[in-house]
């Protein structure tokens, strides 16, 4: 594959490739052992509201904020995340939250 305009000024390894990504959710999914997060919107404090849950569905925190990256670095920094690949989803989901909030739109956690 040609090397992509946007990248032709950068210097350029020589064993450079561009990849695809991919991901099935079905076959690539694997639970965090650190557990889960549920995400909500509280409208009337203009918050982000995400409960840090066990795999036995057990609250152990809830964390608050009004934007995305205030949240996920201390939800980071609180320990309770282990894979980055979690990390990276809960990071999405907090900034379609911040969004949500911004434009009073709705919002749903995938």
């Amino acid at each position: 594959m040609d090397v992509p305009d946007w990248i032709k000024k950068q210097k350029i390894a020589e064993n450079f490739e561009v990849v695809k990504g991919e991901y099935d959710m079905y076959k690539d999914f694997t639970a965090d052992p650190s557990g889960y997060f549920l995400v909500r919107i509280n409208r009337e404090d203009k918050l982000i509201e995400v409960a840090h849950c066990t795999n036995e569905h057990v609250i152990t925190k809830v964390f608050t904020g009004k934007i995305a990256y205030e949240l996920f670095h201390t939800i980071i920094k609180a320990g309770v995340i282990s894979r980055l690949d979690h990390a990276a989803y809960l990071g999405t989901e907090l900034k379609k939250a911040e969004i949500a909030l911004q434009r009073n739109e709705p919002y749903e956690q995938e």
